[in-house]
């Protein structure tokens, strides 16, 4: 009997057009004659199930279900793809999992750990992992860019600490543009965090639970245009994303040691994208994607054909691990 599979994809956040783009390639790249599949879009003002006609169901909150021409559908599985809250920060995980359902990324607590990029940070810092010197904002906070620059140095970067696809993120220069800066990251969350430049090389490395294995995917390297790796580089072809990256096997061995470390420190499940720069022939982590984007274009689905693994196989595999786990 086919399995019936939801597919999550929109969110509350600013990342909900690439949620979209994702959740509609997993659509249409899984099995129809081995799934049942159905696009679910989730937005604050409506949750509900769209055709292929574009018609819209109402999905009952009560135990995610819906209900087509008289008949009751329920899942024997969710595939997360929203990017942002609440599908990449632990609601939704939370949510199905008091549901019993099962759902392709990781669990509440990693996905909540992960999305922090503060909480993130402090919880590797006791295991070694190398990171950029940071300074920590709330809004409402003092802020003194003397105390600032002296912790980060110029140029830094003031980033949303809870946001992806670099939504709230600057580049500083100047002590003078610090301000601005700040109070642009604090339009997309209530929490920022100010980070040292590092000036090196780029990589993004996909890890995931392959085949019952956690499976490091080859290496990507990101060669921004841009000033650095922002909206446009990543989703307007400001970028060049070179998969296997051209890096050292020195370089590829470390960075693969540590994205692997941090996933099983983290004990994490499902997929998996962290960023890390050079500094010193050393990987230093920038952050972790627990739902990374999923369209043909986007590097974890690079990553995955460069080892050998389908579209399909990685999104069937996704569904088998959740349904296992």
């Amino acid at each position: 009997m086919k399995k019936n599979i939801a597919i999550i994809m929109g969110g509350y956040s600013s990342e909900y057009e690439i949620s979209l783009k994702s959740g509609n390639v997993v659509y249409d790249t899984l099995n129809k004659e081995k799934y049942n599949v159905y696009r679910i879009h989730i937005f604050k003002s409506k949750w509900v199930y769209v055709n292929d006609d574009n018609e819209e169901f109402p999905v009952d909150k009560n135990d995610f279900s819906i209900r087509v021409n008289d008949t009751k559908i329920t899942f024997n599985c969710v595939f997360n793809a929203i990017h942002g809250s609440p599908g990449e920060d632990g609601y939704m995980q939370a949510y199905f999992e008091l549901l019993d359902i099962p759902q392709t990324s990781c669990n509440m607590y990693q996905a909540a750990l992960t999305f922090n990029k503060r909480d993130l940070l402090a919880t590797l810092k006791p295991y070694g992992i190398k990171m950029a010197e940071s300074y920590y904002l709330n809004l409402g906070d003092l802020i003194d860019e003397d105390v600032i620059v002296n912790k980060v140095g110029l140029p830094c970067f003031v980033k949303a600490n809870k946001a992806g696809s670099s939504f709230g993120i600057s580049k500083v220069y100047k002590k003078e543009d610090l301000k601005a800066a700040i109070e642009s990251s604090f339009k997309e969350d209530n929490e920022i965090i100010i980070e040292q430049f590092l000036d090196g090389v780029e990589v993004s490395v996909g890890v995931i639970s392959y085949k019952g294995k956690t499976t490091v995917l080859p290496i990507t390297e990101i060669v921004s245009e841009n000033d650095f790796f922002d909206y446009a580089a990543k989703y307007e072809g400001k970028s060049q994303e070179i998969t296997p990256a051209r890096i050292s096997k020195d370089y590829e061995e470390k960075t693969r040691k540590v994205a692997k470390q941090i996933y099983d420190i983290l004990s994490m499940t499902g997929f998996s994208r962290s960023e890390f720069i050079f500094k010193d022939d050393e990987p230093y982590l920038l952050e972790m994607n627990t739902v990374p984007g999923l369209t043909k274009e986007s590097i974890l689905p690079q990553q995955a054909t460069e080892a050998g693994i389908s579209m399909e196989d990685l999104f069937d595999n996704a569904i088998e691990e959740a349904i296992k786990k």
